[in-house]
């Protein structure tokens, strides 16, 4: 089967000046609801687990580095084919909302709904369980970069070729890589990914999670706009990035954030 390879690179650049930084007033708005929820499920792992929770948080003018955790609100996912409710509770006053109970693992065929109450005002969105394929193989390569000091790390991994298939790796420590099959189409397809400042001894853990068109978007306008810092949506971003979520109460005042499941597998790898 054909492989071909790609080498993602990542270029920190530094500039330096001796002028006076200047702060520039950037416009601010009211704060809006960010949510993230998103949910992973290792079908291939014994026992087949789930991961994930719903996270809120608040948006902060483009200067602010750290963002205020929405508090108090009700959250719940309902199975719309079935009517059966999971309800989620906050863990202390971090913003972070887990299950209150075990809830029965999601299927292909059943759609799913995020319901958010915060402050008055409700706030849903739809996702379906996104199928995955299995990672390959993940090794360390002797592969460096400009400053010779990165750590490369193979990725392979092989696209079902019955479908257009859109993924998302989560390359641990934050970084995250979306692509989809247009290139690749059920062939094996292989990346190195260079990673800086890995000791001997660290775990890399390499996920590939199934995502729709729509997430796929998301996330790649996402990574473009924020960089590899942090990757998800509670970074400031000079520009406004909706999801999936919407506000059925007032809907100009949409929220941020997505709302997303996907069959996900894993690989992890020690650095030598």
């Amino acid at each position: 089967m054909a492989a071909k390879r790609l080498y993602i690179i990542l270029m920190m650049m530094a500039f330096f000046s001796c002028e006076d930084v200047i702060q520039v007033d950037l416009p601010t708005s009211d704060p809006r609801l960010i949510i993230d929820a998103n949910f992973s499920v290792f079908f291939n792992e014994d026992p087949v687990t789930m991961e994930g929770s719903v996270i809120l948080k608040l948006s902060a003018p483009f200067y602010q580095e750290t963002l205020e955790p929405a508090n108090n609100a009700i959250v719940f996912i309902t199975n719309t084919n079935d009517g059966s409710i999971y309800e989620f509770e906050e863990n202390g006053s971090t913003g972070i909302y887990e299950p209150k109970e075990p809830y029965d693992l999601p299927n292909f065929n059943d759609a799913y709904e995020l319901t958010v109450q915060y402050e008055g005002e409700i706030y849903k969105g739809s996702a379906n369980l996104i199928a995955s394929v299995p990672i390959d193989e993940i090794s360390q390569g002797d592969g460096t970069l400009f400053t010779g000091d990165e750590t490369e790390v193979i990725v392979k991994f092989t696209d079902d070729g019955s479908s257009d298939d859109y993924y998302l790796f989560d390359l641990d420590f934050d970084l995250y890589l979306p692509t989809e099959d247009r290139f690749y189409q059920g062939e094996q397809f292989v990346f190195s990914y260079f990673y800086e400042d890995l000791a001997p001894g660290k775990e890399v853990i390499i996920t590939i999670n199934g995502v729709d068109r729509q997430f796929y978007n998301y996330m790649t306008i996402l990574i473009d706009q924020s960089g590899q810092n942090g990757g998800g949506p509670f970074e400031s971003v000079p520009s406004t990035i909706r999801g999936n979520m919407v506000n059925t109460t007032h809907p100009d005042n949409y929220p941020l954030g997505y709302f997303s499941m996907a069959e996900a597998n894993r690989l992890s790898l020690i650095i030598e």
